[in-house]
């Protein structure tokens, strides 16, 4: 199982950083690209062409402003992608949203909340869940984490 983070810019690391964090968290492969769908657009072309064939499973694409890198990527590939808005200066982020939520009749692509890195880790754990049984089990485990820490934080409140 191998999840392709690919990052617009290198100033979209710090997003990126928690997608990686999450996959370590499950034991999942990744690779950790930039590639810019305006500036290398041969490039983002190119990677896209060959997800399937370089064992990608799964794609997390980071990007801000103008943010077609997952429009461009989902173009070309089957494989699922999930598009991560990055907040910029211009907007909070709104056009980052648009730009990955607006996509034409047949190209999805999954997405999350503006700088939802972790989201966005997950959101790849639970489509390879689909394949591999074992991290279906463990996203079960961390959701019944998630729960039982919420259910303490209410009972210290009511105490």
């Amino acid at each position: 199982m191998k999840v392709s983070i690919v990052m617009g810019s290198i100033s979209d690391k710090e997003i990126g950083d928690k997608v990686t964090k999450i996959l370590d968290k499950f034991g999942v492969e990744y690779e950790l690209r930039v590639i810019s769908a305006h500036r290398t657009p041969h490039i983002a072309v190119e990677f896209a062409e060959k997800v399937e064939e370089n064992g990608i499973e799964a794609i997390v694409a980071i990007a801000g402003k103008a943010a077609h890198l997952a429009g461009i990527i989902a173009g070309i590939t089957p494989i699922p992608v999930i598009g991560i808005p990055v907040k910029s200066s211009t907007m909070d982020g709104l056009d980052s949203l648009l730009s990955v939520v607006q996509m034409p009749k047949g190209v999805p692509v999954a997405t999350v909340a503006i700088n939802g890195g972790e989201n966005g880790g997950l959101l790849a754990v639970q489509i390879l869940s689909l394949k591999y049984p074992e991290l279906r089990q463990k996203f079960k485990e961390y959701k019944k984490k998630m729960s039982e820490e919420v259910i303490k934080m209410d009972k210290e409140i009511q105490s």
